[in-house]
């Protein structure tokens, strides 16, 4: 381990990183795993993740790569995802 506490995720936002990961397996559609991500620049395997909701919050960089790889606009791609958004808290109330 390198040490790092990860702040367990929310219900929502496993969802979310679902539906990042189906959208971007649709997208790929028959193209091979290894060719889409040769072309964005990660690993096979961190793909696979991505895909399958592993990890649920790519880092941006990584999605702005997949999303040029695969010749989708990240402006369609978040508008996808914020339609399964679940709302946030409204402004101005704290929690506690």
């Amino acid at each position: 381990m390198d040490g790092m506490v990860r702040i367990p995720l929310t219900g929502p936002e496993r969802r979310r990183g679902e539906q990042l990961g189906s959208l971007l397996r649709q997208a790929r559609g028959e193209r091979p795993m290894a060719e889409v991500a040769i072309a964005a620049g990660i690993s096979a395997e961190t793909l696979r993740k991505i895909e399958t909701g592993r990890i649920p919050t790519p880092a941006f960089f990584t999605v702005s790569a997949l999303a040029k790889a695969l010749g989708i606009s990240l402006d369609a791609l978040a508008a996808t995802c914020a339609e399964h958004a679940t709302p946030a808290r409204p402004p101005g109330r704290l929690a506690g």
